[in-house]
């Protein structure tokens, strides 16, 4: 049983979690996706059993994390894996809901918000569309929320999952394309709203040093680009990473903030959950345990480790 709490208080808090799933994909052919190694039959021979156990292990991740408010996700195929996740386990007990629309990817992955009911109100959402057709370059939709948390203050959360560095030079180009309108839209959002909260989490593909963070959304040596954003990434420990690419940690997923000055960051944390982790083979040292490595199933949860955020509209982080 997942234990709630409810406590009267003069000042907002909000909790909000990052986490790429890595490949949360149903165990059904779409015809209109490339997913077809995600099946029984596939290459992954992805059967419900696995998905199942994939599903219960995100549960108990959130768990762990003390249920936040809000939880981005990406590499999710469907809202049926969602249902899932927010309707068949525990966390239907606090009660988690969830935002997702179907983006142009090819694989079929999108982003995804889940929240609780209980502390954040929808109150409006859309994808924003950052592929090309024209050219034939279709990615993964930035998602923007718009909501309320229970304390009354305004909060407008966009989840991103950029290009995969797979792509070469034009995926660089693309990822700074997608920065700069990224930075754009906290921007016209603060304009509109000056007193919400403005938070951008994912996977950028990006570390805080190349083009499309130090470009796109304009950061240079600061934690401040001159617009007020803040990349909060910057005050997570230089030894780890949220990922791990050929020995080497590297946090290619960030958290920015751009918020007036009631907002306090209470804590920005890597979560390095034993589960999470595996002891690599070849070299020293652990790396996130994966779904699979490869084609062989190793019946971990993602490559990518969760970031964990706390804010509060106080001075005082101990309140």
């Amino acid at each position: 049983m997942i234990p709630l709490s409810s406590q009267s208080q003069d000042f907002s808090t909000l909790t909000a979690a990052w986490w790429n799933v890595e490949n949360l994909f149903d165990t059904r052919d779409d015809p209109h996706t490339a997913d077809d190694e995600f099946t029984p039959q596939g290459d992954y021979h992805w059967t419900h059993r696995r998905l199942e156990t994939k599903i219960q292990g995100i549960y108990k991740t959130i768990a762990m994390m003390d249920q936040p408010d809000v939880v981005g996700l990406a590499e999710v195929e469907n809202k049926y894996v969602l249902r899932e996740l927010c309707q068949t386990t525990p966390l239907a007990q606090v009660p988690y809901r969830y935002v997702h629309y179907d983006s142009p990817d090819r694989r079929g992955i999108d982003c995804a918000l889940i929240y609780r009911s209980d502390r954040f109100t929808v109150t409006a959402s859309r994808p924003v569309h950052v592929s090309d057709s024209a050219d034939g370059f279709f990615t993964r939709d930035i998602l923007m929320v718009e909501g309320v948390i229970k304390d009354g203050d305004s909060v407008c959360i966009f989840v991103n999952h950029w290009p995969s560095k797979r792509g070469g030079d034009d995926a660089d180009a693309r990822r700074v394309d997608i920065a700069r309108t990224l930075r754009g839209l906290m921007v016209e959002y603060h304009h509109a709203h000056p007193d919400a909260a403005i938070i951008a989490m994912g996977d950028m593909n990006s570390t805080y040093d190349e083009e499309a963070v130090t470009e796109g959304m304009a950061f240079g040596a600061d934690s401040i680009n001159p617009d007020g954003i803040r990349n909060l990434t910057l005050r997570l420990p230089r030894d780890w990473g949220s990922h791990k690419y050929q020995g080497q940690w590297h946090y290619i997923d960030q958290m920015f903030l751009l918020a007036d000055d009631r907002w306090t960051v209470c804590k920005l944390k890597l979560l390095k959950f034993d589960h999470l982790l595996t002891s690599e083979l070849s070299r020293p040292g652990v790396r996130p345990r994966r779904t699979n490595q490869g084609f062989r199933y190793e019946g971990g949860l993602s490559d990518h480790l969760p970031l964990l955020l706390r804010l509060k509209t106080t001075q005082d982080c101990d309140r």
